[in-house]
This record gives structure tokens, C-alpha cells and sequence, in this order.
């Protein structure tokens, strides 16, 4: 049998490996100088699998042997990279042995994990600091360094304002409820889109809306907008930016969007794992014909697995940026007056349903356990999430700018 195996190339022997679970990889690569050394090679690595499977899992659980794998001197170090991104923040602060790492390589943890407006936490300390300090930041109550949160709001003009609110009362739904009165859109009610998709069955839908947005969604944080869908009666009153926002120009839901590649960036694929930050590309291309040449998929910040091949679309339910195939959204509606985005903080009860709304739409989004953190959206952030987007101007604070 020793000679059978010596006589494999080592990519198999790698092949074979990874499909073992880190505590018989663990064992295995201690039985022999040849199995040690293929384990240890960066280029074979095959602890990757294994770690995936773990990261990945829908049950949240991890084996127990990848608690202390930072002891570990066969386990090559760019599988922490992957690790500290896509792990459990929980598990990553009060359970796992952390590992030694570069400061270039906490750099490229932070830049993977978090959205870039976040790179404010830093200062003049570590990236390692920073890191930990942000996850402090996202997954408890405390608003000691965060006292402000900022959103941002399309208006139908093309520009665009950075707006806050006290982080302790914070209210996206009472927010807008302001914009809606500022705008004379107060007497849609926030539930009307729950009405409209029960109407439908019976083939009246209703006319106008308010829509909660599920944008994207990342490990720690995910983007909603609150908007107004109606049949306006002036094309004075649309908002185009809030359409472009939600639907990148040339990208659509269709059957070439229906397939999601087998080794994708959110599930730790090799592109993912470059050191280079590759945001989508902007949409200046008039003679290209095809998104995936204009567009590329986002990975820093890394998207969860339900938006994994933002800004295309990715089939799973999860992504609902697109309601309908026609032009328009639902029988010719449009976006009219602002639209309000802003950042919320996931927790573990963030994405359990709160109720009889339809899941990750409308309310649904906003109210019931773990929806009440927020967190500040930059221009930053903007640019990264929709570079193709436009702004005729960016106003800090309210008004119109100058």
C-alpha cells in the first residue's frame, strides 16, 4: 500500500485528502513525512475543502478540531484569510485560537469582511485591532464610538444626500416616514406592499407602494432601501437613480443569470483568495454588448452565498432585487420621489421571520428580533455596492448643495 501511494502524483494524493474533515486530515498528515509535506504545500492545500465545508455549513456548527487549527504547522496561512472572513463572529472572538498573522494579511481580512466606510475604526492602530474592534462594534448594542449613524437618500433631482440620526433612536421606517411627508407621499402606508402582493392572486394589484428593498447582503451587515412604487402621473416625479441603484443598466434576471458557477467568490473560490481588490467595473463601455464584460462580481467586501454573484443576479430566493422580467417593476410601476438606503447590522435572530410578512421583503426587513441595529453607510460604500451609479451631486447634510 506504502509503495501504491508513493507511486500517485501528489495532486491526488491532495485531491484524496480533501475530502477527509479536519480531524482525520489532522491525523493523516502525521502518519508519514510524504502525507506532512503534501498537506503543508500552499499550492496543494488541501485543508481548503474542509475548512469550506465547515464555513459553509447551514447549521452554523464547526467540527471541534477547528478551534485550535492556528497550532497547526501543516495548515498553510492563507487559509485564515478565508477563515476570518467567512467564519462566525462569535466563534471567531470567544472560541477560536486566533492565529499570527501579517499585517497585510489583517488588511486583507478587514477589506474582505467589511464594507470600506468601516476602515474609519482603524485610527492609527493595527488592522488586527481594528478587526476585533469592529466586530464589537456589529454584533452588540453599544454606541460609545458610534454615536451618529449615517444613511444616505437618492433624490429624483440625480443628487444625493449623506444624512444621520442618533444611533440609539434610529428608526429607518420613522425616517422615511419623514421623507414621506416631505415629498406628499404620507398617505401611502408602509404595508401597502403586502396588500399589493395578496391582491395579486386575485388579479387587482394595487397601484402604488411602499417597497423595502433588500439590496445585499454581507456577513455582518446587509443593505436595505425604502422606496415608492406607483404609476406616477408626471415623469417630473420618477427616480431613475433609485431603479439604476437596484438594477445595474444591461443586467437582468434571465435564464443566463439562472446558473451559479460551481466554485464561486463567496464560497471561497481562488479569485476570491488574490490579494487584489476588484470592485464591479462602471458601465462606460457603449460598444460592449455583454454584462459579464462590464460588470464583475464583488469581493471586497465579500458578499454572503445568497448574493454571491452581486451585481448579477443569483437564484436561491434570496436576491429580490428583481420583483418581475418586464421593463417596469409590477405592471408599470415606477420608482418615484426618494429612496432611503441604509446599513443593518445581522445578528442571530436578524433573518429569523417575524411574522406573517412575506420573508426578506417589507416589513419583514425592519421589525421583529435582531432588526434593530443599525450601522453608518458611507459614499464609500455606495460606490462599491452600485460603481455604476451616477449622482449629479453628493450633499453632506440636508439641502441642495451648492
Amino acid at each position: 500500500m506504502t509503495t501504491t501511494l508513493e507511486a500517485l502524483p501528489v495532486e491526488l494524493v491532495a485531491d484524496v485528502l480533501s475530502e477527509l474533515d479536519i480531524t482525520s486530515l489532522v491525523t493523516v498528515s502525521s502518519l508519514s513525512r510524504r502525507l506532512r509535506a503534501v498537506a503543508s504545500e500552499p499550492s496543494l492545500n488541501p485543508w481548503r475543502r474542509p475548512i469550506l465545508r465547515n464555513l459553509l455549513n447551514p447549521s452554523g456548527e464547526y467540527e471541534p478540531a477547528l478551534r485550535h487549527l492556528s497550532v497547526r504547522q501543516t495548515v498553510p496561512r492563507h487559509n485564515w484569510v478565508e477563515i476570518l472572513t467567512l467564519g462566525r463572529a462569535e466563534y471567531l472572538l470567544f472560541e477560536m485560537t486566533l492565529p499570527n498573522l501579517k499585517e497585510e494579511e489583517w488588511e486583507e481580512c478587514f477589506l474582505r469582511r467589511f464594507l470600506p466606510g468601516w476602515v474609519k475604526w482603524k485610527k492609527e492602530g493595527t488592522w488586527k485591532a481594528a478587526f476585533l474592534k469592529v466586530y464589537h462594534r456589529s454584533h452588540s448594542s453599544c454606541t460609545a464610538e458610534e454615536a451618529w449613524t449615517h444613511y444616505i437618500v437618492l433624490n429624483r433631482n440625480g443628487s444625493a444626500n449623506l444624512l444621520d440620526a442618533s444611533s440609539r433612536n434610529y428608526n429607518p421606517l420613522t425616517v422615511f416616514h419623514e421623507i414621506k411627508l416631505q415629498n406628499n407621499l404620507a398617505h401611502l402606508m408602509t404595508h401597502a406592499r403586502v396588500r399589493a402582493l395578496s391582491m395579486k392572486a386575485h388579479g387587482s394589484p394595487t397601484n402604488t407602494g411602499v417597497l423595502l428593498q433588500l439590496v445585499i447582503e454581507f456577513k455582518d451587515v446587509r443593505i436595505i432601501a425604502l422606496g415608492v412604487l406607483s404609476k406616477p402621473r408626471s415623469s417630473f416625479s420618477i427616480n431613475s437613480n433609485a431603479r439604476l441603484f437596484l438594477h445595474p443598466p444591461g443586467i437582468t434576471k434571465g435564464e443566463e443569470e439562472e446558473t451559479v458557477p460551481s466554485d464561486t467568490a463567496s464560497e471561497g473560490s481562488d479569485t476570491s483568495s488574490q490579494y487584489a481588490l476588484d470592485a464591479p467595473a462602471t458601465v462606460r463601455h457603449p460598444l460592449a454588448r455583454n454584462p459579464k464584460d462590464i460588470y464583475r462580481e464583488l469581493t471586497h467586501p465579500l458578499p454572503s452565498r445568497c448574493h454571491a454573484r452581486y451585481p448579477f443576479y443569483t437564484p436561491g430566493g434570496e436576491d429580490k432585487r428583481w420583483l418581475g422580467t418586464e421593463e417596469l417593476e409590477e405592471g408599470g410601476r415606477q420608482w418615484v420621489g426618494p429612496m432611503l438606503i441604509t446599513a443593518q447590522l445581522i445578528g442571530p435572530q436578524t433573518k429569523e421571520p417575524a411574522g406573517d410578512e412575506p420573508p426578506l421583503q417589507d416589513l419583514d426587513l425592519l421589525v421583529g428580533p435582531g432588526r434593530s441595529q443599525y450601522a453608518s453607510l458611507s459614499w464609500a460604500d455606495l460606490a462599491v455596492i452600485a460603481p455604476w451609479l451616477e449622482l449629479g451631486q453628493k450633499v453632506n447634510g440636508i439641502g441642495l448643495g451648492h
